[in-house]
């Protein structure tokens, strides 16, 4: 296991910008905490790598020691959770519950949603079969005691995949349309919340439609959110309105099976020229940019791209200098700028727990920031804001009648996105 690359995020910590992901799962009655907190300890022991703590070495660099604490179960306050923190036992994953609800908080230094849905799967499902009795487990459930096998924690050596150039390379433009709000937001010290809608849709009638335009969940969303925001910000000439979806590039990199993040964004342009263009056209548009950037040649470049920046936080003398490599050359800041974000972790197998789930909500950073999740019946969004201006959701709801398809909006709700304390 390689500590140290699950380490290099936390260099980029900002305090309005922790890079920490709740995953919300609403379940069909209310959590009894004695056995939500029994389950989650014996979920969390199947998970070694993550039950760590962070601390400064002798090179000035972070360095994750095993964590012998129990994970944290704790009722959910209107508040952030503290990861690292003495409340949290210096743990960077976290359950709050309330009501029907359990949040599972984490870094996401360690993993995405990828890695951190085996650990949520687990955990319900320890919860759920103490609570209902034996149900059919997900094909891809880690339960405890079972093997640890290597790719489970596999991480590729950059040196060794090919570098082959792509067939063409995706020729996309930054757009400045809408980072004022975000400035405002970020530098603003005294704006501190941000928002959130939750939105459903029902599976088959949503997977229909997609079908019908030759479109994916992503590219479908890509298409809602480029109305959304022409509708949103007056019209210019020759605008950029640009969006991103996130990629998960592991099974290109030999990295299928790993916990670790390896994610990486494709970019999808479109310009103020086609706001009146039928979904079915926006989505080709999506669908030719997206083919275009997940050539494996690409995500091989992307891969090394971050071993290299990672050697170079490495070679940095001190905590400070390798805090200020990282924040200067990060690749999310230097990316190409996108208005609007789509993330799909496509989807999931929840076996017997199905029947005890009723929604499942990803909530993270960004502005204009769509999260999807599955359920065999419907498909969980969270729709992000930086502020209480509800004319975004209304108007990409709009899109949705617009096309026939039936959705549920939820009131406007805060993150609550967890901090991180960490050593200096």
């Amino acid at each position: 296991m390689n500590e140290r690359y699950d380490t290099y995020l936390l260099y980029e910590y900002m305090k309005k910008i922790s890079y920490t992901v709740r995953i919300l799962v609403k379940l069909s009655e209310d959590v009894n905490p004695k056995l939500l907190h029994k389950a989650a300890q014996e979920a969390f022991g199947r998970f070694p790598y993550f039950a760590v703590k962070v601390r400064v070495g002798e090179g000035g660099n972070f360095v994750l020691d095993h964590n012998e604490n129990p994970i944290p179960v704790l009722p959910e306050e209107d508040r952030r959770l503290v990861l690292g923190s003495a409340k949290a036992g210096g743990h960077l994953f976290a359950i709050t519950y309330r009501g029907n609800k359990v949040w599972f908080n984490f870094s996401h230094s360690l993993c995405g949603a990828f890695g951190a849905l085996f650990w949520v799967k687990s955990t319900l499902y320890q919860y759920l079969t103490k609570k209902y009795g034996e149900m059919a487990a997900p094909a891809d459930i880690k339960l405890p005691g079972t093997v640890i096998m290597p790719e489970e924690m596999e991480l590729p050596d950059a040196a060794s995949l090919p570098d082959d150039e792509p067939v063409k390379r995706y020729e996309g433009e930054s757009s400045m349309i809408g980072i004022g709000r975000f400035l405002k937001y970020l530098l603003n010290p005294f704006v501190k919340d941000n928002y959130y809608y939750e939105i459903t849709t029902p599976a088959d009638r949503f997977m229909e439609y997609a079908k019908s335009i030759d479109g994916s969940p992503n590219t479908v969303m890509a298409s809602f959110l480029y109305k959304m925001i022409a509708g949103y910000f007056p019209p210019k000439a020759d605008e950029i309105l640009s969006g991103r979806i996130a990629d998960d590039y592991r099974k290109d990199i030999g990295a299928d099976r790993s916990y670790r993040d390896f994610t990486r964004i494709l970019h999808i342009k479109y310009d103020r020229s086609m706001e009146h263009e039928p979904i079915e056209k926006l989505n080709m548009v999506a669908r030719g940019g997206i083919i275009l950037q997940m050539q494996p040649e690409l995500s091989c470049e992307r891969y090394r791209q971050v071993e290299d920046i990672h050697k170079g936080i490495d070679a940095q003398p001190d905590l400070k200098s390798k805090k200020k490599y990282a924040t200067t050359h990060s690749l999310f800041r230097s990316d190409k700028r996108d208005i609007f974000s789509v993330s799909y972790v496509g989807q999931t197998d929840w076996g017997g727990m199905a029947e005890y789930i009723t929604e499942v909500h990803t909530i993270t950073d960004g502005d204009f920031m769509l999260e999807m999740n599955s359920l065999p019946d419907k498909f969980c969004l969270t729709f992000q804001l930086i502020n209480k201006d509800r004319k975004p959701v209304d108007l990409f709801c709009k899109v949705f009648e617009e096309e026939g398809l039936p959705y549920t909006l939820s009131e406007m709700k805060k993150r609550y996105l967890p901090d991180i304390q960490l050593p200096k």
